[in-house]
């Protein structure tokens, strides 16, 4: 398991040189690149463009995981949801030529007054239609556990079943709605085959959320992805970033 981090909030602010030179001081090996962020690494980059990108990971020790993006599919109106799916297949191409694995996009509710099986019947198959595009480009579709009731793990499971296309897996997103009893197992259990190479985790020190356990059943599962930190932000971010490393070693460790 190797440790990452998300630019929504560490890193927000910076520009492409300084995330890569603070992931590298902290020893945090994989970046998700939020869209929309200072760095401004976004579908609207020339092919030079991206390929100074790509040389700027290539010539660092850090890793570029994947854009972040704000790609959803739940909405009722069809030429919504066309034109995220044509962002995501944008984005897609980005992730390829910038050298990443794939793409983070997310369910993030349910239509009001619409019943779930239609919505997840809509999100399920424009997933699947971004992961045939994706599968051309050698890129995962990550589907965030994300948004009102959409994040809840057995409306994800039946999304994953609707999609059914290997290149589309499942973002865990280390919700407290995930935990039931003081144990996040049960939950776990019913995407853990779909799991992509990245899940957001938070706040290690959070005992509401039992990460130990966590770990301990990624590890059971041969587990070799990027745990990417979606933290909150924070003054002295630098230097919390390198107390993250030594907190995320000790619970590889002993979980």
């Amino acid at each position: 398991m190797r440790l990452g981090m998300v630019t929504y909030l560490w890193g927000a602010e910076w520009d492409l040189p300084t995330i890569i030179k603070n992931c590298a001081e902290a020893a945090i090996e994989g970046v998700e690149l939020r869209t929309t962020h200072k760095h401004g690494v976004e579908i609207a980059l020339t092919a030079d463009q991206r390929l100074e990108v790509r040389k700027r990971f290539e010539d660092s020790p850090v890793v570029f995981v994947g854009p972040g993006t704000a790609c959803e599919f739940h909405s009722p109106d069809a030429a919504v949801v066309q034109k995220n799916i044509d962002e995501t297949k944008q984005f897609v191409e980005l992730s390829h030529d910038i050298g990443g694995s794939g793409i983070k996009v997310r369910p993030n509710g349910f239509v009001k007054g619409e019943e779930r099986p239609r919505t997840i019947e809509r999100i399920g198959k424009a997933l699947r239609e971004c992961g045939e595009f994706a599968a051309g480009f050698g890129q995962e579709i990550r589907v965030e556990v994300h948004g009102a009731g959409t994040q809840e793990l057995p409306v994800i499971q039946q999304i994953m079943k609707v999609a059914d296309h290997p290149q589309v897996v499942v973002c865990w997103n280390s919700n407290p709605g995930e935990v039931v009893e003081g144990s996040i197992a049960g939950n776990l259990a019913l995407v853990a085959d779909k799991l992509g190479q990245t899940v957001h985790i938070h706040d290690l020190f959070d005992r509401d959320y039992p990460y130990r356990e966590f770990f301990g059943l990624l590890k059971k599962q041969n587990y070799d992805g990027y745990l990417l930190s979606e933290s909150p932000a924070t003054t002295d971010p630098l230097r919390v970033m390198k107390y993250y490393r030594a907190l995320f070693d000790e619970l590889v460790k002993h979980s």
